[in-house]
């Protein structure tokens, strides 16, 4: 893997790895550490791809830190591709995140947005032509526990009105995450990528690889379907050392693509 903030990748690795998507890292699996000590872990484990947690950058933070922010990201050659999960229940919530996402030149933001307010952040999605993916979050979520519970509600309005699916919560519901992303194919703009220990709510993130996903299968349905997001690692154990484990899980996805 590169060193820290070395993002850099030979022409070999490159032609291994092309397809249309990219790889990166959602920081709430840095919530621990600090906002550069996040970007300079994501660079470690060789991807140049990342979407904020609200500690990384706060929701309330002016303009100037978010430009200090963005600076940092291009200097470090991350690209700051979105945030989330951003919480949504009234409009002046709403209205937040999308002026936050602009005004850090994201091109998306993952949320949870209030059923009532959908047509709302319809509106908002026009006006900065900003996606919404929308993220499920599994068992216990009323909202949106599967991507085919938040599909159904937006599949016939605008279409950057979308998913971000998550894998481990999919699994723990006891669906297959890769008949959901085919189910909602074109809706996907990211995929929240973990594995779980069991395929029931009580499942716990692991290693990818270690646990009751199979990612082959996986990786295989999205290159053939063209997916053209980002398959973003959000790693949830080992909060205060998560680093080995990121490393691993993205190890064990190169590996397989390596292989395609």
């Amino acid at each position: 893997f590169p060193e820290f903030g070395d993002a850099s990748i030979s022409q070999d690795e490159e032609k291994k790895y092309k397809f249309d998507f990219e790889l990166g890292v959602a920081t709430y699996t840095l919530r621990k550490f600090s906002q550069e000590e996040a970007i300079d872990m994501t660079l470690r484990c060789g991807v140049n791809r990342i979407a904020f947690k609200s500690m990384h950058l706060p929701l309330e933070s002016d303009n100037e830190t978010i430009k200090k922010t963005v600076a940092l990201c291009k200097g470090k050659g991350l690209i700051l591709y979105g945030a989330g999960n951003i919480t949504m229940e009234t409009k002046e919530q709403v209205d937040q995140a999308f002026e936050y996402a602009n005004a850090a030149e994201m091109k998306m933001i993952i949320g949870v947005p209030s059923h009532e307010l959908l047509e709302y952040v319809e509106e908002k999605v026009k006006e900065f032509d900003i996606k919404l993916a929308i993220n499920n979050h599994g068992p216990g979520d009323k909202l949106y526990p599967s991507a085919i519970s938040a599909y159904e509600k937006i599949k016939n309005m605008d279409k950057r009105m979308g998913l971000c699916v998550d894998t481990g919560h999919t699994q723990r519901l006891n669906r297959d995450p890769e008949q959901d992303v085919r189910d909602c194919f074109d809706r996907v703009f990211d995929i929240h990528i973990k594995d779980v220990t069991l395929a029931k709510p009580e499942g716990g993130t692991c290693i990818i690889g270690r646990g009751v996903i199979d990612f082959v299968s996986f990786l295989k349905m999205i290159v053939d379907l063209n997916y053209t997001g980002t398959l973003a690692l959000e790693y949830e154990a080992d909060s205060e050392n998560p680093l080995p484990g990121m490393m691993e899980s993205l190890g064990y996805i190169k590996g397989i693509l390596a292989t395609m």
